[in-house]
């Protein structure tokens, strides 16, 4: 080959494609290899070698897998893509040879030497060049593959070589062929190669001019054979005979009560259908789409329960506890009864799992006579899901919404959006915002699915959603809901609970009558604080239908003596008690001190330890903490060093102590800041040698003044205190006003203490102080 200059180039391997000089390509780079060589170039002069793989379908190459010979290139143009991939822009300058290659730095790079293309017999060039660009011109008359912008530059290039690389660059050709072009040196033999295969393009175009032509005699055909199935149904609805179901259809339509604006698109589509042979795939389309048309309820409707009694007895019936929502249910009743118009409102049940919220919303259908449609949200990513596609797509149908609307057949249906909390987004969009239009009261009267097209009245659902928690539901969803909370039961309510529903459900459940099994109180309750954890009551569930299954074995076996079961046998039936109950301070001690604290599944309490040892005044945090609780400790560690006067102690007593505060079951996270007076009355006590009482637990957020602010989860935490004997609970006088929440046949045994600052605290947990 003819050689020229050498230079020292990045390489970028090209999987099934060629470039060519002369012409510009432009294709997307994603491996690390490539991404670095084109880095390394943009870095420089911006010239790349570019050489094609021998097997396009590899993915990691070595020097062996690559062609010798590529093209030199200018990058033009860098793009930035998805996935840190990236589209490049590139001129070919000129063919070139690879001299050395070597893999460094994650990229090869070459020493290539440029390739001069060989000319031979000029006449033979010459002639060869013409007759190229004759079929050029030939095919230019066609309608070839090759685009028009391409054939006009063949024809005004005067160089033969730069001719081919034009060429083979715009024609249809597999990689190993425009190789193979790439590398020929001599000018007559890419020519001869090139002239063929334009000959072989106009030969194609011919071809498919034939083919064409065929095809629009068989259209002409079938335009026929359809005008001649025109008058043949003319023929037949002149005779009477007609067995179109057109009529039928539009029967329907007439009396189905829809709104104006949807019969009138339904009638339209009836009309589109009238025209189309009913083999064509777009006359099933409209065919499927009317259907669903008529399959919507759009006037029917179930009537509302009218005494309030019943509904409530309903509700009382279904569950035990749970005021708040039944008390809001019967004020919809009621205002419903008086204005007959309300639109419905949009209810957001949360708590913790088991307590209750996809069953209170199958009650609420019960109790105001409605359909009951439920709609789990738990990983729903497309945003389709909700509004539908539309029907030009394949196998398009309505969203989950009006589907559920369609299973209930009535416009006012009950609708449970469970899990709502659960909602995900991806590339196919964002749920979440579907939703927007479907739970806004102001929207909703004209929701829109895409399938649908037409505006479809939710006003009259009465939609409830649940979640676990408020955090993951967007603030702007959130905003449309009334927010419900559902807060875990107490001991008392899972054990009311258990004797008048799960007790009777899970001795049917397992073929036992009444009265060959039955649970004592005092057996309920050593199940509910020794083998479940939980805020509701599905562990309990699961228990009772433990006991159930071991006591149906007896009966099977032919034992007919009743089983009754009492926490003395208990263990029989379930094992060794799982969880142990939480205990108060056996005595009143220095440095330790009773606190209260919230979690998923209920209150609790936990003991905070400290110790003050002779050291430098470091201060040691153990036990898991998160990181609000470590700050909380540090915060009452200072407030008692700069109040330290106050309480008998030197100031220099804390340079030579090291404080260690620790919060047993160490195994356990624990966060939050209402431990803040505990630590600091641990810590007091620790300093002071006086004693915490037993008595006494706490719960409270301190501040650097001493200020006691309010924390959340009182009634959760006061139950925590009651079961383990605590009977006086110091809270913060803020929380005051959440005293009512707690049920009042507990709240009466209980003495809370108000208290705006900690040494209202001290004074009431600390002897002697």
């Amino acid at each position: 080959m003819a050689r020229n200059k050498t230079e020292i180039l990045p390489v970028v391997p090209l999987r099934g494609r060629v470039v060519f000089p002369d012409t510009t390509l432009s294709f997307d780079v994603g491996r690390i290899i490539s991404l670095t060589a084109v880095k390394n170039a943009a870095d420089a002069d911006s010239r790349l070698f570019i050489c094609t793989q021998k097997n396009a379908e590899l993915t990691e190459v070595t020097f062996d897998d690559l062609y010798s010979v590529g093209t030199v290139v200018q990058l033009k143009q860098i793009t930035r893509l998805p996935a840190n991939n990236i589209r490049i822009t590139v001129q070919g300058l000129y063919r070139a040879a690879v001299r050395v290659i070597d893999f460094r730095d994650g990229a090869f790079s070459a020493e290539v030497d440029e390739v001069k293309p060989v000319h031979g017999e000029e006449a033979l060039e010459e002639a060869y060049f013409r007759t190229a660009k004759n079929v050029m011109r030939d095919i230019s008359m066609t309608e070839s593959r090759i685009s028009k912008d391409a054939v006009a530059a063949l024809d005004k290039c005067g160089d033969p070589d730069e001719f081919v690389n034009i060429a083979a660059h715009n024609l249809n050709l597999k990689y190993e062929t425009k190789q193979q072009i790439l590398e020929c040196e001599r000018v007559i033999d890419r020519l001869r190669t090139i002239d063929k295969i334009l000959n072989d393009e106009l030969e194609i175009s011919r071809l498919e001019r034939k083919i064409n032509s065929m095809v629009r005699q068989n259209i002409d055909k079938n335009q026929r054979e359809y005008y001649l199935r025109e008058q043949l149904k003319a023929i037949h609805t002149e005779l009477g005979d007609d067995e179109e179901e057109k009529e039928e259809m539009e029967r329907r339509v007439k009396a189905k009560g829809m709104p104006e604006e949807v019969e009138k698109k339904a009638l339209k589509e009836l009309s589109r259908m009238d025209k189309m042979q009913t083999s064509s795939p777009e006359y099933n389309v409209l065919r499927t789409y009317v259907d669903w048309l008529l399959d919507l309820p759009w006037s029917e409707k179930t009537t509302d329960t009218e005494n309030l009694q019943d509904a409530v007895k309903i509700l009382n019936d279904d569950h035990y506890g749970l005021e708040k929502i039944k008390e809001r249910i019967t004020e919809y009743l009621a205002v419903l009864k008086l204005t007959d118009g309300l639109n419905a409102p949009i209810l957001c049940l949360v708590g913790p799992p088991g307590v209750g919220k996809t069953s209170i919303a199958t009650s609420i259908a019960r109790a105001l006579g409605r359909k009951f449609v439920r709609m789990s949200l738990g990983g729903v990513k497309d945003e389709s899901e909700i509004r539908g596609h539309r029907k030009t797509y394949i196998g398009a149908m309505p969203g989950r919404i009006i589907n559920g609307i369609k299973q209930a057949e009535s416009v006012n249906p009950v609708f449970l959006l469970d899990e709502i909390d659960k909602l995900s987004s991806d590339m196919r969009g964002d749920p979440a915002s579907a939703l927007l239009e479907v739970l806004d009261p102001a929207q909703n009267a004209t929701f829109r699915d895409r399938y649908l097209e037409v505006p479809y009245d939710l006003s009259k659902v009465l939609f409830i959603t649940t979640a676990n928690g408020l955090e993951g539901i967007p603030r702007p969803l959130l905003d449309r809901m009334e927010v419900i909370e559902l807060n875990g039961y107490t001991q008392e309510e899972k054990c009311e609970i258990a004797k008048r529903y799960l007790v009777p459900k899970k001795r049917a459940a397992n073929g036992l009558k009444e009265g060959q099994i039955e649970f004592d109180d005092g057996a309920l309750n050593a199940i509910i604080s020794g083998y479940t954890m939980e805020a509701g009551v599905r562990n309990l569930e699961r228990k009772i239908d433990a006991v159930c299954r071991k006591a149906a074995v007896k009966f099977a076996e032919g034992n007919d003596e009743n089983v009754t079961v009492v926490k003395e046998n208990l263990e029989t039936f379930l094992g060794a008690r799982r969880y142990e109950e939480d205990k108060s301070l056996g005595k009143d001690e220095i440095g330790a001190a009773t606190g209260l604290a919230w979690t998923a599944v209920g209150g609790t309490t936990l003991t905070i330890e400290v110790s003050a040892m002779q050291g430098k005044g470091d201060i040691l945090l153990t036990g898991k903490l998160g990181d609000v609780m470590k700050e909380s400790a540090r915060a009452a560690i200072s407030y008692i060093r700069s109040n330290s006067a106050s309480y008998g102690l030197e100031s220099k007593v804390f340079e030579n102590t090291d404080i260690h505060v620790h919060v047993p079951e160490g195994a356990t996270p624990k966060d939050g800041p209402s431990a803040g007076i505990t630590m600091a009355t641990a810590i007091l006590s620790a300093f002071t040698k006086k004693p915490v009482k037993k008595s006494v637990a706490m719960t409270g957020e301190i501040t650097l003044r001493g200020k006691v602010l309010p924390i959340g989860g009182l009634k959760e935490k006061a139950l925590a205190a009651y079961r383990i004997g605590v009977k006086n609970i110091i809270i913060p006088a803020e929380n005051k006003k959440d005293l009512e929440d707690i049920p009042e046949n507990i709240r009466e045994k209980l003495n809370f203490i108000p208290v705006t600052d900690v040494d209202a605290v001290f004074k009431n947990a600390i002897k002697g102080l």
